[in-house]
Formats: structure tokens, C-alpha cells, sequence
């Protein structure tokens, strides 16, 4: 987890949300349906799960990779297993492609804003960021095929 958790540290994070009917909504839409689903970070060592929150998208962390049988915890001393990470993810104006929102970095506490988008079917780029998002980094993430997560969340 120490990739993820390093990149979390500067931010990360945001998805694409369907908005209106008809146009650029429908970008939206096509763009939104491509991000839903499960996705193995950029260092290989956590699947999240993006979903629609309400209407929002949000993203859990649903898998990880560690050893032995003792669970990563955050900074709180809750176990890092299904802990919801991506929030608040909404069209940002004038970009139909991307989502802006908030990644919480578990080991910290600490809250940073974020984008996400898909330049290509089963890639999603993630930018955290402080203030400005020049004051980031992008990683990429690749749709996840493996198999179901163990026990407390442990990628098989």
C-alpha cells in the first residue's frame, strides 16, 4: 500500500457522473458508465470500487494488497477494508470529461481535492492535487479483471 498511500498523500481522484439527456449530456453519460466499475491502482496494491453515490460518484477501497492476516489501519486505528476514499465527484464546468471531488488519505486523515477521467476505454487518470490542480500528480489506473478480493478486503 505504500505507492497508493504516497499518492494519496498529494491527492487523488474523480469520476465521471452522467449528466442530461441529450449532447454533451449524453458525452457525459457514455463517459460516466465507462468509469463505474472496479480499478487496480497505478502501483498494483488496491481495487477500488467506483460507483454512483446519490448524485454523486464515489469510490471505496474494496481490495489490498499486504501480508500476513493484520489488516492495514488508517490513522483513526479503523482497518483501511471498505473504508470510502472518493467522494463528491461531479462534472466540472466546461470539461464534459472529467469529475472533480475530494480523496481522503487514510494514514493521515487529510482530504484533498481531485479529478478523474477516461482518455481510453479501461484507463482512468487521476490527478490530487492541493489547491490548483498544477500542484499535483496524475497516476493511472487500469480496469481490474482479477478474481474476488479475500477476506478484509486482501487481493488474491
Amino acid at each position: 500500500m505504500a505507492g497508493l498511500t504516497s499518492f494519496v498523500r498529494v491527492g487523488v481522484l474523480g469520476l465521471c457522473l452522467a449528466a442530461g439527456l441529450t449532447g454533451a449530456g449524453q458525452a457525459r453519460a457514455a463517459a460516466g458508465e465507462a468509469l463505474m466499475g472496479y480499478w487496480l491502482s497505478q502501483d498494483h496494491d488496491g481495487v477500488f470500487k467506483v460507483e454512483r453515490c446519490g448524485d454523486t460518484v464515489c469510490g471505496t477501497l474494496v481490495g489490498m494488497r499486504y501480508d500476513g492476516t493484520d489488516i492495514p489501519h488508517g490513522y483513526d486505528g479503523r482497518p483501511e477494508c471498505n473504508i470510502r476514499m472518493l467522494t463528491d465527484f461531479r462534472p466540472l464546468s466546461g470539461d464534459s470529461g472529467r469529475l472533480g471531488g475530494h480523496i481522503l488519505d487514510p494514514d493521515s486523515g487529510h482530504v484533498y481535492n481531485a479529478q478523474i477521467w477516461s482518455p481510453k476505454p479501461d484507463v482512468l487518470k487521476l490527478r490530487g492535487y492541493l489547491g490548483l490542480p498544477i500542484f499535483g500528480e496524475t497516476q493511472t489506473w487500469t480496469r481490474y479483471t482479477g478474481g474476488p478480493m479475500g477476506p478484509m478486503c486482501k487481493m488474491p
